[in-house]
């Protein structure tokens, strides 16, 4: 592992499990909530983990670039060598209604890719974490993805509603499908074997899947967009049209599934 990648790991694990227990704090103490422009909610968790983190990330890598979900975004990252991504929580929704699957999401960028990444959801005692070819953990255990080879009956993370609808030419196998507010947590779960794949077809953005992409990587599952287009990221465009994380074996199996959707 690179020394810088190796430190900024070991910085950002540290970072975003006192960030968890911020939020945690904060939970316990009644959430103050708001709904912003889009009609997304926010809560004083979202604001003051990402106050909290930029000021002790930007304190310990000055010169490192920022972008996050509760901030107005700053092309000044596009000129630092590496740059933080950070959904302060991701799954807000959840956290406001009591699930324990929300997560903090932190990735470095380095040449529009992610090489340290952490994903921690607080509520569950999960840790996941990665560093560009080094692998990929779960609370310090090393994890792999699903072998799966067949899709019927396969694990899935994601809206049950998507694979009912009527632009699939061919029905979907009988798939067991589960609900999770994180984005970024469908993902590990698929990083960690406990899920075969997630897809989505609405848009996501660089700070949902940044350190998912990663983690996900590292233990051997692929990610791209429906159409099979990989990840570039600290672009100038933040927006991804749409989400495959998938064991390997199961991969280009729901890639041409979804090959007749051109655009969405």
């Amino acid at each position: 592992m690179r020394d810088e990648q190796a430190t900024d790991l070991e910085l950002i694990v540290d970072k975003v499990r006192r960030a968890g227990a911020l939020a945690q704090h904060l939970k316990a103490n009644g959430l103050i909530t708001r709904y912003k422009s889009d009609g997304s909610i926010v809560t004083n968790a979202d604001t003051e983990v990402n106050r909290w983190l930029k000021e002790a990330l930007l304190a310990a890598r000055p010169d490192y670039g920022w972008q996050s979900e509760e901030e107005a975004d700053n092309v000044e990252r596009l000129t630092s060598l590496r740059t933080f991504v950070l959904d302060p929580i991701d799954g807000t929704m959840g956290l406001s209604k009591g699930s324990p699957y929300w997560t903090i999401a932190l990735a470095v960028i380095e040449a529009n890719q992610p090489v340290a990444a952490v994903v921690y959801a607080p509520d569950s005692h999960e840790m996941y974490s990665a560093a560009f070819g080094e692998g990929a953990w779960l609370n310090g255990e090393i994890i792999h993805a699903s072998q799966r080879a067949e899709l019927e009956d396969a694990e899935v993370l994601g809206d049950s509603r998507l694979f009912g609808k009527d632009i699939w030419p061919r029905p979907w196998p009988r798939l067991s499908v589960h609900s999770r507010p994180s984005v970024a947590y469908r993902m590990v779960r698929v990083a960690a074997g406990k899920a075969d794949f997630t897809l989505a077809l609405t848009p996501k953005r660089d700070w949902d899947v940044a350190a998912a992409t990663l983690i996900a990587q590292e233990a051997g599952a692929v990610v791209s967009d429906h159409l099979g287009n990989p990840y570039g990221f600290n672009a100038i465009d933040s927006l991804k049209p749409s989400l495959i994380c998938a064991g390997a074996p199961l991969f280009d199996q729901i890639i041409e599934r979804c090959a007749h959707l051109a655009t969405l």
